[in-house]
């Protein structure tokens, strides 16, 4: 099939999709827009112990909660992790995101060829919780002045993300701003189109009491939490070019710039031959703040501390920062980097084809994630 692609350069950009029927609105801090609390159970360090926060660090999630309570008085539709509209027998299902000060430490390390996975991973990772197949991927690139080198290493990564996602790269805008930006740095964003039949559709409508939480590890911190980590090395004195302690082949750039995992292939192969009932993408608020936008009123989510691979720089972060545990979870993924709930009969099926998937916990009645 041929393809028409688009991309424009330009000094201004001004150009906005309107919103779709059923929209969403993720704030990158905590994306959600139906928070319940979570439990207070511990990782390694008391809550009230005084150490680094993501407040502290600059970033305000309960400030990015009241936009999305204000926004939400505008349009009450949003809070998913895409927005859907009808087409045919189909939905056609949207999301948007950006990489956030990830890209700091991509100018610092001068290594600009996996921030573009990042970019496609953010969007695609949201519309397949809806069972959505990604068609096509649009980017954004905006900068001070243009380094034309630096510009297609982004976009060759934008390219890889969209090869693991089976999708399209569509076209994107270049824009160029003198005096927005400082000197060799840019800003991303990436929007992600897909569809999904409309008896396909992953709604979290069937999860019950006693289906099992499922999870798949991530790379890292992934795109989420880079303020406090950044905090994190600023008062520790740590370089980027400093070797992590729990692997001194790695330096402290090398592992935190891992691209975020695609998940697209495998939560697609698992829906068509297993039938998933709900998905969730573990980005900005952690587990707490995303396992609930997809559980129905009345139920909650048990996880069992300790069940999952907790890569060790999570630990080096809270130790070193001193950071309570409610930030943690709150701000990063802590290894999770999405989660599905089957039903009990469903879990061997989801390990034959996914053996690396792990068990969480379970659905309870209740509301909120609360940690045993």
């Amino acid at each position: 099939m041929q393809q028409t692609l688009l991309r424009g350069s330009s000094s201004v950009v001004g150009s906005r999709p309107t919103a779709a029927p059923i929209p969403s609105r993720c704030i990158k801090r905590s994306r959600l827009a139906n928070f319940k609390p979570a439990g207070a159970a511990v990782i390694n360090r008391p809550d009230n112990e005084e150490g680094l926060t993501y407040k502290k660090a600059g970033v305000d999630i309960d400030a990015g909660d009241e936009l999305v309570k204000r926004i939400q008085k505008l349009n009450p539709n949003i809070g998913g992790f895409g927005g859907m509209v009808p087409f045919g027998d189909s939905y056609l299902v949207a999301g948007t995101d950006g990489v956030g000060t990830k890209l700091k430490l991509a100018f610092d390390m001068n290594k600009h060829d996996t921030v573009g996975i990042d970019l496609v991973a953010m969007s695609v990772n949201d519309i397949i919780t809806l069972g959505a197949k990604p068609l096509f991927f649009l980017d954004y690139y905006a900068t001070g002045r243009l380094d034309v080198d630096t510009a297609e290493g982004v976009i060759r990564g934008i390219v890889e993300g969209c090869r693991q996602s089976e999708c399209v790269l569509l076209g994107g805008e270049t824009a160029e701003m003198p005096g927005f930006y400082q000197p060799g740095e840019y800003d991303l964003a990436g929007f992600a189109v897909g569809a999904v039949k409309k008896e396909k559709l992953i709604d979290g409508k069937a999860i019950k009491a006693g289906d099992v939480v499922l999870g798949l590890a991530s790379s890292g911190v992934h795109s989420n939490g880079f303020s406090l980590v950044r905090k994190v090395l600023e008062v520790s004195g740590t370089s980027l070019h400093d070797p992590a302690p729990w692997d001194s082949s790695k330096t402290f750039g090398e592992v935190l710039l891992a691209p975020t995992i695609i998940y697209v292939r495998k939560v697609l192969e698992l829906h068509e031959k297993v039938g998933l009932k709900g998905v969730v993408h573990i980005t900005g608020g952690g587990m707490p703040e995303n396992i609930p936008r997809v559980i129905p009123d009345g139920l909650g989510v048990a996880i069992r501390d300790g069940s999952w691979p907790m890569p060790e720089l999570f630990k080096w972060l809270q130790a070193t920062g001193k950071v309570p545990t409610d930030d943690m979870r709150r701000t990063f993924n802590l290894g999770v980097g999405l989660v599905m709930v089957v039903a009990p009969e469903q879990v061997e099926a989801v390990r034959q084809l996914a053996p690396e998937a792990f068990v969480l916990g379970e659905v309870v009645a209740g509301e909120g994630v609360q940690f045993v």
